[in-house]
């Protein structure tokens, strides 16, 4: 594989594979075969593709009903609409009636940054994590997503994954060490036992950075990917607490709900743990370049190692 691939072509890819070996599989959209980069599935899996055009909300419930009868049907729709504008859709006729639906939320996060605030979606992991039934997923590289859908092609629970636009560096060398199964997340850099810097998806690959810039300064940390936001490796959670000064968590989502809250609910009943919450602020964000809007909120790996190294002090 290349080293780097957009997670949207990684997944398209590999559930073009599980289509081919079950006919049950459906690529549903709601006229966003193009930015989903749908376009090899359907040379391949014309008729297992469902158009339903700029209807979000109904993209859900029809999939809701086609998995009801027998069908497992992937929807792909922009993260921001998905979450928002089909929730009720997402609780009630997936969720709640536990049909076996796979919610591929694209452009997730800050992705659509240009386009302000009617398009970014910060809020999605609060939502999804907080509806029973649900599983909520973060790929972070093009393994890990192969790894995913061969997971969620066989698998009968309903799922929600959000992923971004940009082209990934690899963290991984295989799906099979990528994702392993539901929750249990990865230690993918270990160098030492001064902070645990957790992290998934887009982001990723910045707490790698700052992990490499910190060991630099003879400041040693492990970086751990949270793929699987729910269910959550509390194991490796409290293993963390109980090695490390601190805890920090770093999120494309805002302070609220996301990664960062998940990881402190899990350890507050400890008391004992030191937890830092890298995210957006409680506010709208700016436009323009992501890797812009990510410095201008302190969420680059120049200045987060800058922070972990202050906090350590």
């Amino acid at each position: 594989m290349s080293e780097q691939m957009k997670i949207g072509d990684a997944i398209v890819a590999q559930l073009t594979k599980e289509a081919e070996k079950d006919q049950n599989i459906l690529a549903v959209t709601s006229d966003s075969r193009g930015s989903a980069s749908l376009s090899p599935y359907i040379e391949e899996h014309q008729k297992q593709l469902v158009e339903v055009g700029i209807a979000e909300q109904n993209s859900v419930t029809i999939s809701g009903g086609l998995a009801h009868s027998g069908k497992r049907p992937f929807v792909f729709a922009p993260a921001a609409f998905l979450t928002m504008r089909s929730i009720e859709q997402v609780k009630i006729d997936v969720a709640y009636s536990n049909n076996n639906v796979k919610l591929i939320g694209i452009s997730g996060g800050n992705s659509y940054s240009n386009l302000g605030a009617s398009h970014h979606s910060l809020q999605d992991l609060a939502i999804t994590r907080a509806i029973p039934n649900l599983e909520v997923y973060t790929p972070a590289d093009q393994y890990q997503a192969s790894g995913l859908i061969k997971y969620l092609a066989v698998s009968n629970r309903p799922a929600y994954v959000r992923i971004g636009k940009i082209a990934l560096p690899n963290i991984y060398q295989d799906s099979a060490s990528a994702f392993v199964k539901p929750g249990q997340a990865n230690i993918v850099i270990n160098f030492g036992t001064d902070a645990a810097l957790i992290s998934s998806g887009e982001t990723l690959h910045i707490a790698v950075e700052t992990a490499i810039l910190l060991k630099s300064q003879g400041i040693n940390i492990k970086v751990v990917d949270l793929v699987s936001i729910k269910p959550l490796d509390t194991n490796l959670l409290n293993l963390l607490a109980d090695q490390t000064e601190l805890i920090v968590t770093l999120e494309e989502h805002s302070k609220y709900g996301g990664l960062g809250s998940a990881v402190a609910e899990a350890l507050a009943v400890r008391g004992d743990t030191k937890i830092q919450i890298v995210a957006f602020p409680d506010e709208p964000i700016i436009a323009g370049p992501q890797p812009e809007v990510f410095k201008y909120y302190g969420m680059d790996a120049a200045t987060l190692n800058q922070k972990i190294a202050g906090w350590l002090k």
